[in-house]
């Protein structure tokens, strides 16, 4: 019995320094994810943006195909995307010329969100990061309102 409480006795931790560094291991990669989901929700957001706002003009002046680039830079900037990383692809669904009065135009609008505090090597073409997409489409306005 004497010897139970002397090993008992001698189990003495420091419970706080134990907390602290269980939290940190923890804590620290919780911190990182919260991090990366938020910009890559941005990022979500920004591409989701774009493509409805370009489908919009495209849908009220079929003629502002060149405007809608332009339109998209912006944005993308908003949301903290660079203009260079969006790629926009405009189909229409109607075969010939494309967009038509009448028709359905669709905008899709692609980009790689980079995660947080890695590396430019290890981005983009290395997989450290992720691609966001967005799709709108709309059907282009039988009369054209002159931008």
């Amino acid at each position: 019995m004497r010897r139970l409480k002397r090993l008992i006795g001698e189990e003495r931790g420091s419970a706080s320094l134990e907390f602290i560094g269980a939290g940190m291991l923890l804590l620290v990669p919780l911190v990182y994810l919260i991090i990366a989901l938020a910009q890559i929700q941005s990022h979500s957001f920004g591409v989701d943006a774009a493509a409805r706002y370009a489908t919009r003009v495209l849908a009220q002046s079929p003629d502002a195909v060149d405007l809608v680039a332009s339109n998209v830079a912006v944005i993308a900037q908003q949301y903290g995307l660079s203009p260079e990383a969006l790629q926009v692809a405009i189909s229409c669904i109607e075969p010939g010329p494309c967009p038509v009065p009448g028709g359905l135009v669709t905008v899709t609008v692609t980009a790689h969100s980079p995660l947080p505090l890695m590396p430019d090597f290890l981005t983009v073409d290395g997989g450290a990061s992720v691609t966001v997409s967005a799709s709108s489409t709309h059907r282009v306005s039988d009369y054209e309102v002159s931008p």
